[in-house]
């Protein structure tokens, strides 16, 4: 996965992207309606732009032309780390980026390689972020219990992070 230097708060979030790498990613339909797909993040940017490949004429590229706006979730449980971002997106064709974040894994979709006609860049500038680090199963039965005596739900249980 391409990375440039980052800093600042998107870079503890850009490390979560990195280790959880798939995002299930959800654009608007025609009809209004979410429609969302799991997609392979290959780059990170410290403009807070993320890169995928997508087929240039699939329904997601039609979509962002009709509406820009998308959001992307990242998940692991096992481990419980979150991530939820707010952005827009746009396809569009740039071979020499395509090379740039090409992996072996991709042939099984774009067989002729980083230059197969159906290959597209979809472009990502996330607009706002949020994240939830959660400590795990004994923090949650301790909270549950601490909410039981108090009479007080738990707010978070663990650590939560937002970018504007």
């Amino acid at each position: 996965m391409l990375v440039q230097p980052l800093t600042g708060e998107f870079a503890g979030m850009a490390q979560m992207i990195r280790r959880l790498e798939v995002a299930l990613v959800t654009t608007v339909d025609h009809d209004g309606r979410f429609h969302t797909r799991p997609l392979q993040t290959l780059g990170i940017e410290s403009d807070r732009t993320l890169w995928f490949f997508t087929d240039a004429r699939s329904g997601k590229a039609a979509e962002l032309l009709h509406d820009a706006r998308l959001s992307l979730g990242y998940g692991d449980p096992r481990g419980g780390r979150y991530l939820a971002i707010a952005g827009t997106g746009r396809v569009l064709r740039d071979p020499k980026r395509a090379r740039s974040l090409w992996t072996l894994q991709q042939r099984a979709y774009y067989p002729r390689g980083p230059e197969d006609e159906r290959l597209a860049l979809l472009c990502v500038r996330v607009e706002r972020a949020e994240s939830w680090l959660a400590p795990g199963r004994t923090a949650h039965l301790v909270a549950a219990l601490r909410a039981r005596v108090t009479g007080r739900p738990a707010t978070i249980v663990g650590r939560n992070f937002k970018l504007p």
